[in-house]
């Protein structure tokens, strides 16, 4: 079979199908870009500051349309409430984040035996690359502005140490520091006392983290035409496949026809005559 395929229209057929399967590709990959595209998002406020009290309610779940909001917040720290979040990264180097409750003022608290009587909610104050760095939050009442940020889920299963935690969980924080939080955090990005900016520290780095990307959505139909295409650029082969073989047994069939018709033009015995069957003798007839 294959020096049927080496003859040269199969070979010019091959390099068609080639081509053709590598069109086929490319649109293949062209329909499975377009099958994964950002959501086409709403005119966002996130990037407009807005206060905690107007924006999240306590003892409510968070709602998505507030993830990312820029919040600001006036009150003050407990510095005994002050806990460090390991495995953070930044710039690809593993710290701690240094995660402080704050006492929010004029927000409303919560009815229950085991409501505290002041709304507090955890804040991500900034980055450290070694916890001897963590120094204590500043003190006195201050204005934060910050990101607002779903709860993280706790980490199973693991003790992180007296004045860690796994992560920064509003559940896992407030059967530590024993207060009602508001259902996220905030990743602050100022801190505002007197009117006055309050410097971080020299081993501090600012967490500053951006909003999250706009979720993706798929296009089935897309996708659907991407894997079409793959399909079609293997079908071309097997077609090429299919007429060289075809061609392969044509040229099995022709070859066994000459085969054939050579046996018998070389064979020098004449052909066996036909004879008609003998004729049975005539009937006698019988004299009586």
């Amino acid at each position: 079979m294959l020096k049927t395929a080496l003859k040269p229209r199969w070979i010019a057929g091959l390099v068609f199908a080639l081509v053709l399967s590598g069109v086929f590709v490319l649109l293949s990959q062209w329909q499975l870009s377009r099958s994964t595209q950002h959501e086409s998002p709403a005119a966002s406020t996130t990037e407009v500051v807005k206060p905690l009290v107007d924006v999240l309610q306590p003892g409510h779940f968070f709602p998505g349309s507030v993830s990312d909001q820029m919040v600001t917040a006036t009150g003050s720290y407990d510095p005994g409430k002050q806990v460090l979040v390991e495995g953070r990264l930044y710039n690809n180097q593993k710290g701690f984040w240094i995660v402080t409750a704050f006492a929010v003022q004029d927000a409303p608290t919560l009815k229950g035996v085991a409501a505290s009587p002041q709304m507090w909610i955890p804040v991500a104050r900034g980055w450290v690359a070694d916890a001897a760095q963590a120094g204590p939050p500043p003190s006195g009442t201050l204005t934060l502005t910050g990101r607002l940020i779903p709860s993280e889920a706790p980490v199973p299963n693991v003790d992180a140490g007296p004045g860690r935690a796994s992560a920064v969980s509003t559940a896992e924080l407030i059967n530590s520091w024993e207060v009602s939080s508001y259902p996220g955090f905030i990743a602050a990005t100022s801190e505002v006392a007197g009117g006055v900016t309050l410097p971080l520290g020299a081993d501090v780095k600012a967490l500053n983290i951006p909003p999250q990307p706009p979720a993706e959505q798929i296009n089935w139909l897309n996708l659907f035409y991407a894997v079409e295409w793959v399909v079609f650029a293997g079908f071309s082969v097997f077609i090429w496949w299919r007429l060289v073989r075809d061609d392969y047994r044509r040229d099995l069939e022709e070859d066994e026809d000459d085969d054939y018709d050579d046996e018998f033009a070389d064979d020098p015995r004449p052909l066996p005559a036909t004879t008609e069957p003998a004729s049975p003798d005539p009937e006698h007839k019988v004299q009586q």
